[in-house]
């Protein structure tokens, strides 16, 4: 199992170069990935965690990232499809993937906050449907230089479009989520499939729905890559996390491996770019070793 980690842009640090700083020093400890998250306004639970202080945007924070290292993949926990145009996205994606060496994953999601998703002007009741489509608009741009698109919310015929990306034949899609409907849409579209917070036997019970819906699909569910994003915390009611103390992370981490999830997503849930750096380099020092063949 490989082992990523959150660079923390959604915790309101008001020092980002701090959390570009972690990411090259995941990128030295050996760390398989590090992510980033999607909102734009600071609004239900987000500002309930940080209230007015800042959440970097994904892409452009990725990107300067980029240009800080060198080996880990560069992945997004999840962009939320329904606030982006995506045309743009698809532009903006293959050029960071062409600029990092074809390091880009994808997360991508439905979006849960109605507030927010009206500011941006896709309406709520839609966000399935404008969803698929964006996952099939991004496809069809990366495949052909000249791509066509007949779809409710976009078409396209007749134009170029560049750069297409470094990896091929795509950039990978992970669908991000823990509803059945995440899981579905995973079966069908995705190139992998990412909850978060669920205990093991949780997990497990999703990964044999998506193989029942894969199979349904006419896919194989074992080929569909399983990744969850935990937090470095002590558990509490209705929420399921990793722990604190070393040992106890390296046993959860393994019960994560063992219903087989290939890469585990880790957060300190912290505001505090100290506490953050030193939980980095605690997971590089005594967990990472555990988990190398």
């Amino acid at each position: 199992m490989r082992i990523g980690v959150s660079l923390l842009n959604n915790q309101g640090i008001e020092n980002v170069h701090a959390l570009v700083d972690l990411a090259s020093r995941a990128d030295e400890l050996g760390f398989d990935s590090v992510w980033v998250h999607d909102h734009v306004f600071n609004v239900g639970h987000v500002f309930d965690r940080i209230g007015g202080r800042p959440y970097y945007e994904p892409m452009t924070f990725l990107s300067f990232v980029a240009a800080r290292t060198r080996r880990v993949r560069l992945g997004t926990s999840v962009l939320v499809l329904p606030y982006h145009n995506p045309i743009r996205l698809a532009k903006a994606a293959a050029t960071l993937d062409v600029l990092c060496g074809g390091r880009l994953v994808m997360g991508v999601g439905v979006g849960l906050i109605e507030k927010e998703m009206q500011a941006m002007g896709t309406p709520f009741a839609e966000r399935g449907a404008f969803t698929d489509e964006a996952i099939a608009v991004m496809r069809a741009l990366w495949s052909a230089e000249e791509p066509r698109f007949a779809g409710k919310y976009y078409r396209f015929e007749g134009m170029k479009f560049s750069p297409r990306p470094l990896q091929t034949p795509s950039i990978p899609l992970v669908i991000g989520g823990v509803s059945r409907a995440a899981i579905r849409r995973a079966a069908r579209l995705g190139d992998g499939w990412q909850p978060l917070g669920l205990s093991p036997e949780a997990l497990g019970q999703g990964i044999a729905a998506l193989r029942d819906e894969a199979r349904a699909c006419g896919r194989d569910g074992s080929k569909i890559p399983v990744s969850i994003a935990m937090t470095l915390a002590t558990a509490r009611a209705g929420r399921y996390a990793l722990g604190t103390a070393p040992s106890e992370i390296v046993k959860n981490a393994r019960a994560y491996a063992d219903v087989g999830v290939e890469t585990l997503i880790v957060s300190a849930g912290t505001s505090d770019p100290g506490e953050a750096r030193a939980a980095l380099e605690m997971v590089g020092r005594e967990v990472l070793p555990a988990f190398r063949s």
